[in-house]
């Protein structure tokens, strides 16, 4: 049985959510509660606040808070070539059936500060794609956009990024795509001349394009089921027919009302295809 401490915190969290929903365009009202109040929990440390309701207050009578508060809402974690063995599913098995397409549409859903795009735009750069592809990058975090749009990551996260690529098949030394100076490197320009960066909600906001190849991975593992079916809705309504949709290692279409839409096509990397 909760006790009645974590049930007053529970409340106030639910509350805080409505406020952030009702102030702004956000909503994480259908987020995982866990994970959501974990990393609340760290907001409430870092602003000082002895509770959410404390929280709620500066929601509700500071304009400029919530952009403040948005990074501990939102997750943003990854890397270039996160998971290799994804990126080489899609070099062998994936873009043989895009090459078939005369254009292509390619949505990066919760690019975060955009190493996923740049991983698909070096990729689709080798596989002589990328000059008939255009990239969709979104994501509700517009700080995570400016730095997707940027393209500039500390040198130290390189060494990673270099053997993340050469295990997932890369053709050409990845230091062929960035320029390093003063402790960062800045991706090449061309690289996202392709790119249509956006403010887009998975949870309010509705389809926009007819897609290719849509990469949304380890986003959804956030939602709770009611939003990761409406995800997952917006991606099927988006795909062609015979599109590719690739999520999270840790994600499944398997429970989704919309299951029956996708076929597998590769289970272990989590790659599907519209039926």
């Amino acid at each position: 049985m909760r006790s009645e401490a974590t049930q007053s915190d529970d409340l106030e969290l639910r509350l805080l959510l409505e406020a952030i929903h009702e102030k702004s365009r956000y909503d994480f009202r259908d987020y995982s509660h866990a994970s959501l109040k974990r990393r609340l929990v760290q907001a409430r440390d870092r602003f000082n606040c002895a509770s959410f309701s404390q929280l709620q207050h500066r929601v509700l009578h500071d304009p400029s808070f919530i952009a403040e508060l948005l990074p501990y809402l939102t997750v943003q974690v990854s890397e270039l070539f996160r998971d290799p063995s994804y990126f080489m599913a899609l070099r062998t098995q994936v873009i043989p059936h895009l090459r078939t397409y005369p254009s292509l549409k390619v949505w990066v859903a919760g690019c975060s500060a955009g190493e996923e795009l740049y991983s698909l735009a070096i990729l689709f750069r080798e596989e002589g794609l990328e000059s008939r592809t255009i990239f969709y990058a979104t994501d509700i975090n517009v700080d995570a956009l400016k730095k997707a749009e940027a393209g500039v990551y500390e040198l130290d996260r390189l060494a990673l990024f270099t053997e993340n690529h050469r295990k997932a098949g890369g053709k050409a030394s990845l230091s062929n795509y960035y320029t390093a100076a003063y402790g960062h490197a800045k991706f090449d320009k061309d690289l996202r001349a392709r790119t249509v960066f956006s403010d887009h909600s998975l949870v309010s906001d509705a389809v926009f394009a007819e897609t290719h190849l849509i990469s949304c991975r380890n986003v959804m593992i956030y939602f709770n089921r009611e939003l990761q079916d409406r995800a997952i809705g917006l991606f099927k309504d988006s795909l062609a027919r015979r599109g590719f949709l690739g999520i999270g290692a840790k994600e499944s279409l398997r429970f989704s009302a919309h299951a029956t839409a996708f076929t597998d096509f590769d289970r272990e990397q989590r790659i599907y295809q519209k039926a």
